[in-house]
């Protein structure tokens, strides 16, 4: 059993260690987050939502295989490689691929002019909501530029007494 939850542990603290270190990744839950927080506006069906969770789970794991390839190839090597290169496009290639298909999709799902109508109408009616939504996208700007450790860092900067 403990070897089952080590097994855990490792996966969540490369999930953990990816998004610290990888700005796309970053961008890629960041556009996951919105376009489910955004979603209820456009009354989708549980298969469209089913759709929707399997091409962000995709996208991600697709990130996270482009990760693990670019690590691999860097530990390497850090001289030019043709096959180094290869590698390391083609597996960004994947992550591409599995982007643009999202993309297609969300546009599918999500061509709705009533629907945009409609959220537009909810936040001008609720400002607060507006404000919130808002600031979480700067801060989200921020979480994708810096990455948590980094904001981290600053913040915990800021805090300490100077001396």
């Amino acid at each position: 059993m403990k070897k089952q939850f080590l097994s855990f542990f490792y996966a969540f603290r490369g999930i953990w260690d990816a998004v610290c270190t990888e700005t796309h990744l970053r961008f890629h839950l960041t556009a996951a987050f919105y376009v489910l927080l955004l979603s209820p506006f456009f009354e989708l069906g549980a298969a469209q939502y089913g759709v929707l969770i399997l091409l962000i789970a995709a996208v991600i794991a697709a990130e996270l295989f482009n990760t693990a390839i670019e690590t691999v190839c860097n530990l390497i090597t850090r001289e030019r490689s043709y096959y180094v290169r290869l590698a390391k496009d083609i597996s960004a290639a994947a992550v591409l691929v599995f982007a643009l298909a999202a993309v297609a999709v969300a546009v599918v799902f999500f061509w709705n002019a009533a629907a945009f109508a409609a959220m537009f109408g909810f936040f001008a009616a609720n400002p607060i909501l507006l404000a919130a939504l808002v600031l979480s996208a700067v801060n989200a700007v921020f979480f994708v530029a810096l990455g948590p450790r980094e904001i981290w860092d600053r913040i915990s900067k800021k805090r300490k007494p100077k001396g």
